[in-house]
């Protein structure tokens, strides 16, 4: 008996091929938001000599991609409850279709500020159903790790988007920012297709009372019957649906099958449970963006320029290395998130980010009063960045996402999500439309011990959260609440 429930141990903890082919498939829309995000950073250096735009013109270029996701993530979450999480990754896909072929073509600032505005409606797209669909299809024992691969696919395109602009920028000015703009409609086409092979998320199945289909998906995605099983009884029991009900369609009310009433009971009438929780979500949202990450990664050709880089090629290999920065550190989080834990690598990364980012405002600071040019100004910038890059990327960022995807209860967890995700793009616009106002005002060493500071509060703030690691999406509201009385 003892071999045979070792054994059995062991064949659960495997890692699922069915389950890691969907997330992976779902993670190439992240990848798609990320070379959106990667490649207007140095896309903007060619746009404003081409079209000759203002510095306020750039802004509100950059602004409408994220005030887009505003309105698309609150969408998307009601979507995604009424048509289900794979269709609604082929409409974000169909969106940054449609947004990469205006972007490219884009004869003019308007035509372009539409592409913008559209691909903007697939990032509030992404933002809620790669991460969501990935939480719902993973196994408790590998869902970190496998949902932290949206946030890897996220940083495998920003650096894919800062390669194309440093090899397309050899183009003719007017041909080479279209390019690097156009480059998504590839995998948009490729995604849309792939996603009609995979599965639908079994815990919506459950929602719409089609329990013989979710079971075939979970059949799929646990590597025994025993834990599919088990695991179908605790998502009905979730739902409001008797355990022992053998029926493959069963009756649901309305109000779960298309999550009505969600936001009241978020907003309107909480439980306190609920309340901790969205306490807990949208804070993550929240402080993840006041840290400077959006900021960081879309000037950081203005921050190396403060100390005397000025070369655009050399411009453009510092965003490289930044990128490749992020991607090995995100990489390295996915074997930590399900062993370390969610807390633990919040408080490591929220460390290094403060002292990182505390570092880059000393070093501005001494540049901008210096009346000479300061030798070591350019290395120590370029490796203070780099290094608050990749303690970002090991904790804060992959974890803000899997945090917020798995901590809802299963009928508000789409719109609760949209929630924190409509936060993340209003602080996030907020800090991307008004740094470069700010920094003026206030230097941009100014702006960085401003950062620092916010990044303190941050630490605190993640120390007060219940570790989540190993508990299925079902078990939750236990962790939680349990964690919240101690």
């Amino acid at each position: 008996m003892e071999n045979r429930s070792g054994e059995n141990g062991e064949t659960n903890r495997r890692l699922n091929l069915y389950a890691c082919v969907s997330v992976m498939a779902a993670s190439i829309l992240s990848a798609i938001y990320g070379y959106e995000v990667g490649v207007m950073t140095g896309a903007l250096l060619f746009i404003k000599e081409d079209l000759q735009i203002s510095d306020l013109q750039l802004q509100f270029l950059v602004g409408i991609f994220h005030m887009c996701g505003l309105p698309a993530s609150m969408a998307a979450g009601r979507i995604s409850d009424y048509i289900g999480r794979r269709y609604t990754i082929i409409l974000a896909s169909i969106a940054f279709l449609s947004g990469s072929i205006l972007t490219g073509y884009s004869p003019s600032y308007l035509i372009l500020m539409i592409g913008n505005f559209i691909s903007g409606i697939g990032a509030g797209f992404t933002l809620i159903v790669a991460p969501l669909y990935c939480a719902e299809i993973s196994p408790p024992s590998h869902r970190g790790s496998l949902t932290s691969l949206t946030e890897f696919s996220i940083n495998i395109g920003i650096l894919l988007g800062y390669m194309s602009t440093f090899f397309f920028e050899k183009l003719r000015l007017n041909l080479g920012w279209r390019m690097m703009l156009a480059v998504p409609a590839a995998p948009s086409i490729a995604l849309i297709f792939l996603m009609l092979k995979l599965g639908e998320s079994p815990r919506w199945l459950i929602m719409q009372g089609r329990v013989g289909d979710a079971k075939k998906v979970l059949l799929l995605v646990f590597n025994t019957k025993q834990e599919a099983e088990q695991r179908l009884a605790e998502i009905k029991t979730a739902v409001g649906i008797e355990p022992n009900n053998t029926q493959e369609i069963v009756q649901v009310p309305k109000k779960t099958r298309h999550g009505g009433g969600a936001l009241k009971e978020l907003f309107c009438k909480p439980t306190p449970l609920v309340r901790r929780i969205m306490v807990a979500a949208v804070g993550l949202h929240v402080f993840m963006h006041l840290g400077g990450i959006g900021v960081i990664l879309l000037y950081s050709p203005r921050i190396f320029e403060k100390t005397g880089i000025t070369s655009k090629s050399k411009l453009l290999l510092c965003t490289i290395g930044m990128g490749v920065m992020k991607l090995v550190f995100s990489f390295i989080s996915i074997f930590f998130m399900d062993g370390v834990g969610r807390r633990i690598l919040l408080l490591i990364s929220s460390g290094g980010v403060t002292v990182a980012i505390l570092g880059l405002g000393i070093c501005l600071t001494m540049v901008e009063k210096a009346v000479v040019n300061l030798f070591w100004a350019p290395w120590f910038t370029i490796v203070a960045t780099y290094i608050y890059v990749g303690f970002m990327s090991i904790g804060i960022g992959p974890v803000t996402w899997i945090y917020s995807s798995e901590i809802f209860p299963i009928t508000l967890r789409a719109q609760g999500l949209a929630v924190c995700v409509a936060v993340n793009r209003i602080v996030n616009m907020a800090m991307l439309t008004s740094f470069i106002s700010i920094y003026k005002a206030i230097t941009m060493g100014g702006c960085l011990f401003a950062l620092a500071g916010v990044n303190v509060l941050a630490f605190w703030f993640y120390f007060t959260l219940p570790e989540t690691k190993g508990r299925s999406l079902e078990d939750m509201e236990i962790c939680v609440w349990e964690s919240f009385k101690n």
